[in-house]
């Protein structure tokens, strides 16, 4: 693993044309010798998400409200910086991980579309989240050489593969206006098993990577050091408390919103937690560009914090984009027509979307048993028929068939959840029985029982896997859409009851494209798996 000692930032941020600040509130302040006044610009988990999503993590739509997208995110970075610069502090735009997955942008361009966005943006370092691993150290490996920052994780060893080696460092040491921090990565362990690093790559303990970073750079006579952790909200509080040398965690992995007076939060911003010897700020806004987050600190002489100040900016249709970073997605917007004309095999017959909505149907089956091949620790997949847009034409099949089918740009989500909220789940899919409803469940790696005329909520006469009735006491793996995890369709236990989540996988439009072409196509069938008493 390499350790960077120092490295000045080789890109200035977007330059000053400030509209609105992303002002924080009155600092809260302490005694202190004077020190720097800084400002951290953060966001994580963007998932490749450049033309905003609506509700529910959906691609955005014509006539519908949605958020995000990388142009109004780059307005709104530029206007913190002037808001920054004009309140006399150092900017700093830090990024926490997982710009790869979750669009068409990363299914064709692989990370360079995100690159190129990063570069105009002037992002000065960010850690590596599971998802930057999903195609492998090589595509890996070909966005870091599209960067001009720092690619961080201490925890980390790069050592056994060289495409690597160079390209990854466990710390850096960035300047902006005067100011100087120490920035550490993090990345979650659970990337070995849940995504694609290969076998040459070995993550190690955070708690104990995130240690000796801090302490390395306070060594070096660095006085502040923010942690990139793309460890989750849980993990990131443990690390305050237990590491010492730490003034500060931009967090992100568990998609959760800190903020201050907004709707979803689960906490301030910035989080204080008691750390060793100092209070440690922490500070993630949620995913998928829909806020920036701005963390202001006040600086004593030998870097320790004195005061601090947080906000988070909704971004919404009232951000102003920014002009170049429109015209850099344009570009990368072209061809995603020639992915349209892809072939992905052959249908036996066609796969009516009719159906979907009330029973079993060839299509639901199709996708959930795609969403099942594609997850290997997973048991059972439950995907809503209302999802499904769409018939597949009989012969040959394109990805444009697929999009049509599967449009809303929605990704996998994994969950361990125990039989007894899967049958609660089961239940909702099925409350709007007899009349068709988007929530009725598509399932694979289950088979259902069911009684339309029975009253809501007693309506699941069965449910068996491969092992059996299911357990309501037993922890089963699922996947499913990231709409239904988020509790869309009435799928709330989904959200609240699940023991351990993913939210973004690879889109499922993908996954079902990948299904058909590794089989050369599908024959549509209807086996029972959902019966009626």
């Amino acid at each position: 693993m390499r350790h960077a000692p120092s490295l000045l930032s080789r890109r200035r941020l977007l330059g000053a044309a400030a509209v609105i600040p992303l002002a924080a509130p009155a600092l809260r302040r302490a005694l202190a010798a004077e020190g720097a006044r800084i400002a951290l610009i953060h966001l994580n988990d963007f998932h490749s998400k450049h033309e905003g999503v609506a509700e529910g993590g959906s691609t955005c739509q014509e006539g519908r409200p949605c958020a995000g997208g990388a142009a109004r995110l780059a307005g709104a970075m530029r206007e913190a910086r002037a808001a920054a610069l004009a309140e006399g502090r150092a900017p700093f735009l830090l990024d926490a991980g997982d710009q790869f997955m979750g669009s068409l942008y990363y299914t064709f361009h692989r990370g360079l579309a995100e690159a190129a966005v990063q570069r105009a943006v002037g992002t000065m370092a960010m850690s590596l989240g599971n998802h930057e691993f999903d195609n492998g150290p090589e595509n890996l490996a070909r966005y870091a050489e599209a960067v001009p920052f720092p690619l961080l994780s201490a925890n980390l060893d790069t050592a056994e593969e060289p495409l690597l080696r160079d390209r990854v460092q466990a710390f850096t040491v960035l300047a902006s206006g005067g100011a100087r921090i120490g920035v550490v990565g993090l990345t979650t362990p659970d990337t070995a098993g849940s995504s694609s690093p290969g076998p040459r790559l070995r993550f190690t303990d955070p708690m104990e990577a995130a240690d000796r970073a801090a302490y390395a750079l306070r060594r070096q006579g660095v006085g502040t050091v923010v942690v990139l952790s793309h460890l989750g909200l849980p993990a990131d509080r443990h690390l305050a408390a237990e590491v010492a040398g730490i003034d500060a965690v931009l967090g992100g992995h568990s998609h959760l919103l800190l903020a201050n007076g907004l709707a979803g939060a689960v906490g301030p911003s910035p989080l204080v937690v008691a750390g060793k010897g100092r209070d440690v700020r922490i500070a993630t806004v949620a995913c998928h560009g829909r806020y920036l987050g701005r963390l202001d600190l006040d600086l004593a002489a030998d870097g320790r914090v004195a005061a601090h100040g947080g906000a988070v900016r909704p971004i919404g249709p009232d951000v102003a984009e920014d002009p170049a970073v429109a015209a850099v997605v344009a570009d990368y917007a072209r061809p995603l027509g020639e992915l349209r004309r892809r072939p992905v095999g052959v249908a036996a017959g066609p796969f009516p979307d009719a159906g979907c909505r009330d029973g079993e149907c060839a299509l639901g089956s199709l996708v959930a048993e795609a969403a099942l091949a594609r997850t290997p620790l997973a048991e059972i997949a439950v995907v809503n028929g209302g999802g499904l847009r769409a018939s597949l034409p009989g012969g040959p099949l394109t990805y444009g068939d697929v999009l049509a089918v599967l449009p809303f740009g929605n990704t996998l989500a994994t969950l361990t959840l125990r039989g007894g909220a899967l049958m609660e789940a089961l239940e909702n899919g099925l409350s709007r029985l007899p009349a068709p409803a988007g929530r009725f469940p598509q399932v694979a790696g289950i088979r259902l029982v069911i009684d339309p005329a029975a009253p809501p909520g007693r309506r699941l006469v069965e449910a068996r896997t491969a092992e059996g009735p299911l357990d309501p006491d037993r922890a089963y793996r699922v996947v499913t859409n990231n709409f239904m995890r988020a509790g869309s369709d009435g799928y709330g236990v989904l959200r609240d009851a699940a023991l351990e989540a993913y939210d973004d996988g690879p889109p499922l439009e993908e996954v079902l494209a990948d299904h058909l072409a590794a089989r050369g196509g599908a024959a549509p069938v209807l086996d029972g798996r959902i019966a009626r008493r």
